[in-house]
């Protein structure tokens, strides 16, 4: 009895492990997505061996119940021990081939910061309907986002920054309605910003910035409630800055340096909640509006290299703090105000203006 109780004892974890482990065709869709990419120094894939691609395949997790695979973890730039025996980062070549699409129960893609990494985002990306977090910053890939991204209606974050991205940002990414995280900087992306971009109600972080965005800035921008960093620098945005970006209740960043944004800056943005304002760069003309006061907070303003005229408010002495103020490279005239923040300002804060005078430029 004894052997055939070994056997039925081997027969029966047998199966439990069969049970236990990925399915064969998440296996086999992992094994045709790593051999489009070429990692040479590290060996991550080294690991990607045996039947159970849940158990230590590097990068790799599973849904403890249903054992799909639901996580791709690959990063370049890692504290992991198999970067620092290496002493260097990681480098990686080839293409995120569409194979990847077959693991349908994804939930988090991270293939960031491999350096060599080019093709395109695999338009069938958008099928992935359990995907919360699409993370490919740090290579070079090209092509356009995938026209209907908006179909991953539980994405949170969607970072593809500093890569080759061209192409428009889609209508339909207004439909991700989950997002929380978007960042598209350094890119080639060009066209305008969707008109109903407002439509993002989660969004907390929007960064596109580095790109050749174009158009308008939309008001609707000033809908999303939870907007807290609101970066469209070094683009080709043009128009008029809307006042309502300024009663937004918790933006407390707002770069729109580098651009060809014209008309006044408006009153509202100097008593918001905004703690770092840059809108150097630009054509923007007419006076600095004259309505700070003690709930006024900056650790940053940079109006340089600007249309500005007229004289510097007396009223930036009553703000309760001023860490960095830039108005160089205007027409600005008169007396720069004395007492903080001027008495801890450099000259170069107030450089090439047809008239300004006074500390710390020179007597009136």
């Amino acid at each position: 009895m004894k052997p055939v109780f070994t056997i039925m004892s081997a027969l029966l974890l047998a199966v439990i492990a069969t049970v236990n482990s990925c399915p064969p065709s998440d296996r086999a869709a992992l094994l045709a997505f790593k051999a489009a990419l070429h990692e040479p120094y590290l060996g991550i894939f080294d690991s990607w061996t045996g039947t159970d691609c849940c158990h230590n395949w590097y990068g790799v997790s599973c849904d403890t119940e249903s054992h799909r695979v639901a996580d791709i973890n690959l990063r370049g730039e890692s504290e992991d021990p198999i970067f620092e025996r290496a002493h260097r980062t990681g480098y990686m070549t080839g293409f995120i081939s569409p194979e990847i699409c077959k693991l349908t129960r994804l939930s988090s893609i991270t293939i960031a910061d491999w350096k060599g990494i080019t093709g395109e985002i695999p338009k069938c990306i958008s099928t992935l309907s359990f995907l919360r977090i699409l993370d490919l910053v740090g290579n070079k890939i090209s092509g356009e986002i995938p026209y209907d991204i908006g179909k991953l209606n539980r994405l949170t974050v969607l970072n593809i920054a500093d890569n080759q991205i061209s192409g428009r940002i889609p209508a339909s990414l207004t439909s991700l309605s989950s997002l929380m995280h978007l960042d598209l900087r350094n890119n080639k992306i060009s066209g305008p910003i969707p008109r109903r971009f407002g439509r993002l109600g989660m969004l907390s972080r929007a960064l596109l910035s580095g790109n050749q965005i174009s158009g308008l800035i939309p008001g609707s921008i000033s809908r999303i409630y939870r907007l807290a960093d609101l970066d469209l620098s070094m683009n080709k945005i043009s128009g008029s800055i809307p006042a309502s970006l300024g009663k937004m209740a918790v933006l407390a960043t707002l770069n729109l340096d580098c651009n060809k944004i014209s008309g006044t800056i408006p009153p509202t943005l100097l008593t918001s909640s905004i703690g770092n304002l840059n809108l150097s760069r630009n054509g923007l003309a007419g006076k600095i509006p004259d309505v700070f006061g003690p709930r006024s907070y900056f650790t940053v303003i940079d109006l340089s290299y600007n249309k500005l005229s007229g004289s510097i408010p007396r009223t930036l002495t009553a703000a309760s703090y001023i860490g960095h103020l830039d108005v160089s490279y205007n027409h600005l005239c008169g007396r720069i105000p004395a007492g903080a923040p001027f008495d801890h300002l450099e000259a170069s804060s107030f450089s090439h203006n047809h008239c300004l005078c006074g500390k710390p430029l020179r007597a009136c």
